[in-house]
């Protein structure tokens, strides 16, 4: 097991752990979600849970960055489609008020987005 070392920022002390260069030559594309990840890292860090350096250590991360973005892109896909069957937006409004259908199709978006926040980011 490789020693960690640490380093300071304000009152407290922050391990210095990185990503091996060849974690970043697979050929996936991490989308936004998988980019939140790094807000779960924020929170754990600021709530002084340090299970977080345990997947920098064993290599895990870029792996577990991978499911989770491609776990909550599918998770948004349902959601939408729940989201505008039980509340359907009329396509003839797009061509008649296209900003109220704007306003509404953003509205059910940044409300999936919440969710999967939740589900996967926040947990």
């Amino acid at each position: 097991m490789r020693e960690i070392t640490y380093h300071r920022e304000g009152d407290y002390f922050v391990p210095n752990v990185y990503l091996a260069k060849d974690e970043y030559k697979n050929d996936y594309h991490i989308g936004k979600y998988g980019h939140f990840y790094h807000l779960k890292l924020k929170y754990l860090k600021n709530h002084k849970k340090a299970d977080y350096t345990i997947m920098f250590m064993d290599s895990n991360l870029r792996k577990h960055i991978v499911e989770t973005d491609k776990q909550a892109k599918e998770r948004f896909e349902i959601l939408m489609k729940q989201m505008l069957n039980r509340n359907p937006i009329d396509e003839n409004l797009k061509n008649i008020d296209t900003l109220k259908w704007v306003g509404l199709m953003n509205n059910y978006k940044r409300s999936v987005e919440e969710i999967i926040l939740n589900e996967f980011i926040y947990i």
